[in-house]
């Protein structure tokens, strides 16, 4: 880590707006990310989720506001899903190296952190989607980020395996202690598994902690109230769940319902 003051915000934005061309694609976004926190963008198509993202790394800069980011802040990003060519020969480790050789003992301790220690020799090609996703995690976090960034980053994997990926998320959390911001549409799975949720529709319609966030008539108006049931559920099993032995029994039973309520979401993406 770099040594920052625990009082200064990684990430803070003030009144951002960006302009592409005529279209004003953000108006006026405040934001916070503090070290440790999961954070989740939600919002409908074109709501600009990706821009903001975008101008949080600094690939796109405001149209006025401003983005202040801490000193020396090390972001890690996970993109939507890579495609790789299959005719193409490359090993996880090689991959893991590009495009700069961190070191092997750096990238099996990222693979390790990742949750897929033993596929280092194995071809891209040959991997899983949720194989995939996890040595893009690993890659993302061999310089031990401060800030990890994941746009869409379950997106294709099945329902367990998305599950499975969140809970490889906050296992990272707590082990290296660094902030999560994530964009994601699975509502289901990620208002449990996050601190703060901000929706987004060109501006910030509500945020907040993901009981008050789903409870918000602006984001009921995007969304429909599918995501209400499975939240005090989620809450209902978390808050009784004490003994990690029991945490996988929860968790399925937990997705189990989800995916029962994701059907009466996806009507209303």
């Amino acid at each position: 880590m770099s040594g920052m003051s625990n009082q200064m915000s990684l990430v803070s934005a003030k009144g951002l707006s960006i302009r592409v061309g005529s279209q004003e694609i953000l108006k006026q976004v405040d934001l916070e990310i503090e070290r440790g926190e999961i954070v989740t963008i939600v919002g409908p198509n074109g709501s600009g989720k990706t821009t903001l993202l975008r101008a949080i790394i600094g690939a796109l800069s405001p149209s006025s506001g401003q983005i202040v980011r801490a000193p020396k802040l090390t972001v890690g990003y996970v993109p939507q899903r890579l495609h790789i060519d299959a005719t193409f020969p490359m090993t996880v480790a090689r991959f893991m190296s590009m495009p700069r050789a961190p070191g092997k003992s750096a990238c099996n301790a990222a693979l390790q952190e990742a949750g897929v220690p033993d596929l280092s020799s194995r071809q891209m090609s040959e991997l899983s989607g949720g194989q995939m996703q996890r040595v893009m995690l690993a890659r993302a976090l061999i310089g031990q980020p401060d800030l990890l960034i994941l746009d869409e980053a379950t997106q294709g994997l099945d329902q367990p395996g998305s599950a499975a990926f969140y809970r490889q998320i906050e296992s990272v959390r707590q082990t290296l202690g660094c902030a999560i911001l994530m964009v994601s549409h699975e509502l289901h799975v990620v208002m449990s598994a996050s601190d703060r949720v901000i929706c987004l529709n060109g501006h910030v319609c509500c945020h907040g902690t993901p009981e008050v966030v789903a409870s918000a008539p602006e984001y009921r108006a995007l969304f429909g109230t599918g995501t209400l049931g499975t939240l005090a559920l989620y809450r209902h099993h978390h808050d009784h769940d004490h003994d990690h032995d029991h945490d996988h029994d929860h968790d399925h039973n937990v997705h189990q319902h989800d995916h029962q309520s994701i059907d009466t979401e996806t009507g209303k993406h």
